[in-house]
C-alpha cells in the first residue's frame, strides 16, 4: 500500500505539472490543449483518491513501518480516530489540502467545460499551480526528510507499538474540525482562480461570479461548520468553561470567513447593478491569501496555539506562496483598473447596494481588528524586541461594537429596495421591526436591566429588529405569492421559497447568525462561574445553585490505555434536585511511556477533561474537575520502584518473550486497578469549576440554522436547472453555426 500511495502522489504531481503547461498553451486558442488540461485535472483527482485511500488503509491496518502511522496511531486506537489521524499530522494535512483541491478543481472544470472559453484555461493553470505547490511540498519530503512532509516516509526503526493519537484530538468534533476548515480554505481557491483568469483576459463582467458563486458559498459553509466544531471541542474538552478564546489559529480561520462573507454579499451588487468590481476581485484575492495564511499559522509555529503543529520547515515555502499571491494579484488588479471601473454609481445612500457596501466595510473592519490582535505579538516583537499578546478583553472591546452594527444593518438590508428608496418608504418598511424592537427593549430593561451589560442589551435589541425584519419579509412575500397563485398560506410559502432559494435561504442564514450572536452575548455577559475545592460530602453555593460532591468515580479503558478519575456532582436549587453531573480527568499512558514507571507515566503525559454538562434552551450547567493527586505521589513512586526491581532480574531475551510480555501487561493492569481502588477508598479533594452559561445552546442552534439556510440557497431551482440545460444546447448550436460559417 505504501508503494501504491507513493506512486499515486508522484503521478498526481506529474499530472498537475502537465495540466498547468497544457492550460497555458491552451490560452493561445487551441481548445485541444484546454480539454487535455482538464482531463489531467480529472486524472490528478483520481490519483489523489488512490493516495488517500492507501494511507487510510495503512492507518486501519496499524502498519507501523510507515512513520506517519507509527507517530499518530496505534493498534489500540479506535477506528474513528485511525481514519481521522491523517490530518493530525503535518504531512497528512498537506495531503488533505491537495486532496480537497483536486476534487474541487475537477468539479468546477467539469461544470464549466462548455463556458468561459477564454477564462477557463487561465483558471485551470492557477488551480494546477496551487496543486503543484502542495504536491511538490510533499514530494520534496523524499529529498529532505527533515521537512516531515512526505506522508509515506518509512519508520526507522519500526516500533513495537505506535504512539497513538494525541489525547486532546480524541473527540468527535476534533475528528471533523480540521477537514471542515481545510475544505473551506481550499474551496475559496476556485473563485480566486477564476478571478485571476477574468483579470488576465479582461472578462470582468459577472459571468465568472455566476459560475463560482456556489463554490464560494460551499467554502463559507465548510468554514462555518469548522469554526463551530472547534468551538464545540473547546467547550467539551479543554475544561476552561468557554468555547471561543480568540486563539490565533481559530482567529486565522475566522478572518477569511469574514472577508468571504463580505465577498458573498458584494457579488450580489455586481450581478444586479454591475458595480463593486474592484471590491469583489480584491475581496476574493484577499480571502484566498488569508486562507493560505491560516494554513501557514498552523504549520509555521510563529504564534503559540493549541492547534499549531509547532515549528516546521514548510512554513517558509507557504509564506513565499502567500507573498506571490498578494503581490501578483495586487499588480494584476492595479493593471486592470481601467477595465474594472464602471460608470454606475450609488443612486442613493438609502438603497440596498449602499447597505451591502456598508456591511462589507464593517465585515472587513472586523477582520482587520481580529488580524491586528492575532498578529500583535509579531508586530510588538518587531518594533520593541519583546513579544506582547492581546487578551480576550481587547478583542471583545473592539469586535463587539462592530458586531452590533452588523446585526443592525443585517436587519435594514432586506427592508430597502435597490437603487433608491424614499424616506416615506423607509419609514413604512421599518415600522413593524422598530415597534418590535421597542417592545423588546422595554421588556429587557425591566427584566434584566441595562446596567448589567450595555453591549449585550444593545445586541439583544438589534437582534430583535433583524429577526422582525426577516419575519416581515417572509410574511409579505407569502401574502404576495398567495395573491398571485392562490391556495393556502403554507402552499404559498413553499412556492415562494422554492422559486427564490437564494434570497430566502440567505434570510434564513441571517436568522441563524443573529441567533448565534444572541447566544454569544447572553452566555458571555451573564455567565456565573466559580472555582471550588471539594471533598466527597462537601457542598458549596454557585449563584442560585448548590453543588454537592457525592462520590468519586473511576473508569479504566485498557484499549485506549486510559485512566479516568471523576466525581459525581449533585446540583440542586432551593433544596430541589436539578441534575447530576459527572466530570472527570482522563490520563493516558501511550507507547512512549517510561517502561519502568507504568503508573507515573499516566500522570506525566497529556491529560484531558471530560466535562459534565446538561443543556437546555435557557442555560447550560457545566462542570470540570481535577483531583489533587499530590497525596498519591509516594504510593505511585513506591509501586513503580517495586515494579522496576522485579523487571531488573529479567534478561533482554526474557523481556522479548511474548508470554513474559503478557504477564508484565497483566501486572501493569493490576497496578492501575489497585491505584483506582485506593482512589475510591480514600478519595482526595478535587478542584472543580462550575459554570452556569445562559442561552449558550442558541449559539449551536444558530450555526445549524445558518448552515441550513446556506445549503437551501445553494440548491438549484428547477428553473435554474432548465436554464442551464438550454445554455448548454445554445452553446453547442453556436459552435456548430460558427463551424458552418467558416
Amino acid at each position: 500500500m505504501s508503494a501504491l500511495g507513493s506512486a499515486a502522489l508522484i503521478a498526481a504531481l506529474a499530472a498537475a505539472v502537465y495540466a498547468a503547461a497544457a492550460a497555458l498553451i491552451g490560452t493561445r486558442g487551441d481548445r485541444r490543449w484546454v480539454v487535455s488540461a482538464r482531463r489531467s485535472i480529472y486524472a490528478m483527482c483520481g490519483l489523489m483518491v488512490v493516495a488517500v485511500a492507501a494511507i487510510e488503509v495503512l492507518f486501519v491496518r496499524s502498519d507501523l513501518s510507515v512513520a506517519l502511522v507509527a507517530e499518530h496511531s496505534s493498534s489500540t486506537t479506535p477506528l474513528l480516530y485511525k481514519l481521522t489521524a491523517l490530518w493530525g499530522s503535518q504531512a497528512g494535512s498537506l495531503m488533505l489540502w491537495a486532496f480537497v483541491l483536486s476534487i474541487a478543481s475537477a468539479a468546477v472544470l467539469y461544470l464549466t467545460r462548455n463556458r468561459h472559453r477564454e477564462v477557463v484555461p487561465w483558471a485551470t493553470a492557477v488551480l494546477a499551480g496551487v496543486a503543484i505547490f502542495f504536491l511538490g511540498l510533499m514530494v520534496a519530503g523524499t529529498l529532505f526528510p527533515g521537512a516531515e512532509s512526505w506522508p509515506f516516509a518509512a519508520a526507522s526503526p519500526v516500533p513495537a507499538e505506535g504512539a497513538g493519537l494525541t489525547p486532546l484530538l480524541r473527540h468527535p468534533a476534533m475528528a471533523m474540525h480540521p477537514p471542515m476548515l481545510y475544505s473551506g480554505y481550499v474551496f475559496f481557491t476556485i473563485p480566486f482562480a477564476f478571478a485571476i483568469g477574468a483579470l488576465i483576459t479582461r472578462r470582468l463582467d459577472a459571468s465568472w461570479i455566476r459560475s463560482t458563486r456556489r463554490f464560494a458559498l460551499v467554502a463559507w459553509i465548510f468554514l462555518s461548520i469548522g469554526l463551530a466544531l472547534g468551538a464545540r471541542w473547546s467547550y467539551s474538552e479543554l475544561g476552561w468553561g468557554g468555547y471561543w478564546a480568540w486563539d490565533p489559529v481559530e482567529n486565522a480561520a475566522l478572518i477569511p470567513w469574514l472577508t468571504g462573507t463580505a465577498f458573498l454579499h458584494s457579488i450580489m451588487v455586481q450581478e444586479r447593478r454591475g458595480m463593486l468590481r474592484v471590491w469583489n476581485v480584491s475581496l476574493i484575492c484577499a480571502t484566498f491569501a488569508l486562507s493560505l495564511l491560516g494554513t501557514f499559522l498552523v504549520r509555521s509555529g510563529v504564534l503559540q496555539s493549541i492547534h499549531a503543529f509547532g515549528e516546521s520547515k514548510v512554513g517558509p515555502p507557504l509564506l513565499a506562496l502567500i507573498a506571490v499571491v498578494v503581490i501578483g494579484s495586487t499588480v494584476l488588479i492595479v493593471s486592470r483598473l481601467d477595465s474594472l471601473r464602471t460608470e454606475r454609481r450609488l443612486d442613493s445612500l438609502f438603497s440596498r447596494e449602499a447597505i451591502f457596501l456598508l456591511n462589507n466595510v464593517l465585515l472587513v473592519g472586523l477582520a482587520a481588528v481580529v488580524a491586528w490582535g492575532t498578529f500583535f505579538p509579531l508586530i510588538s516583537e518587531a518594533v520593541t524586541g519583546e513579544a506582547s499578546s492581546l487578551a480576550a478583553p481587547w478583542f471583545n472591546r473592539y469586535a463587539t461594537p462592530l458586531a452590533i452594527l452588523l446585526v443592525l444593518f443585517m436587519g435594514i438590508g432586506p427592508l430597502v429596495a435597490w437603487r433608491r428608496v424614499t424616506l416615506t418608504g423607509i419609514a413604512r418598511a421599518i415600522a413593524v421591526p422598530l415597534a418590535a424592537t421597542l417592545v423588546a427593549a422595554i421588556a429587557l430593561a425591566l427584566a434584566v436591566g441595562i446596567a448589567e451589560s450595555v453591549t449585550a442589551y444593545l445586541l439583544f435589541c438589534v437582534a430583535t429588529f433583524a429577526l422582525a425584519a426577516v419575519g416581515q419579509e417572509f410574511w409579505r412575500g407569502t401574502v404576495a405569492r398567495r395573491r398571485l397563485v392562490g391556495g393556502s398560506r403554507a402552499a404559498a410559502l413553499g412556492s415562494l421559497l422554492t422559486r427564490n432559494r437564494r434570497r430566502y435561504g440567505g434570510y434564513v442564514a441571517h436568522v441563524g447568525l443573529v441567533l448565534a450572536l444572541f447566544g454569544v452575548a447572553a452566555s458571555s455577559s451573564f455567565q456565573t462561574s466559580r472555582d471550588l475545592r471539594l471533598s466527597p460530602g462537601d457542598q458549596a453555593p454557585v449563584g442560585d445553585f448548590t453543588i454537592s460532591y457525592e462520590r468519586p468515580t473511576v473508569t479504566i479503558d485498557g484499549g485506549e490505555q486510559k485512566l479516568a478519575l471523576g466525581a459525581v456532582l449533585d446540583v440542586s436549587r432551593e433544596g430541589r434536585h436539578v441534575t447530576t453531573l459527572s466530570p472527570s480527568r482522563e490520563y493516558y499512558s501511550g507507547a512512549v511511556a517510561e517502561p519502568d514507571a507504568p503508573l507515573r507515566s499516566f500522570f506525566e503525559g497529556e491529560a484531558t477533561s471530560e466535562v459534565g454538562r446538561t443543556e437546555s434552551f435557557s442555560r447550560d450547567l457545566w462542570s470540570a474537575m481535577q483531583p489533587d493527586l499530590s497525596g498519591f505521589d509516594r504510593v505511585i513512586d513506591s509501586r513503580d520502584r517495586r515494579y522496576a526491581e522485579a523487571l531488573s532480574g529479567l534478561s533482554g531475551a526474557e523481556l522479548a518473550d511474548p508470554r513474559v510480555q503478557a504477564v508484565i501487561a497483566q501486572a501493569q493492569g493490576q497496578m492501575v486497578r489497585r491505584l483506582a481502588d485506593r482512589y475510591l477508598a480514600d478519595p482526595p479533594p478535587a478542584e472543580i469549576r462550575f459554570n452556569v452559561n445562559p442561552f449558550v445552546v442558541w449559539f449551536w442552534l444558530g450555526v445549524i440554522v445558518a448552515v441550513g439556510g446556506a445549503l437551501f440557497a445553494i440548491w438549484p431551482t428547477p428553473e435554474g436547472r432548465r436554464r442551464r440545460v438550454s445554455d448548454v444546447y445554445g452553446a453547442r448550436l453556436a459552435r456548430e453555426l460558427g463551424g458552418v460559417r467558416q
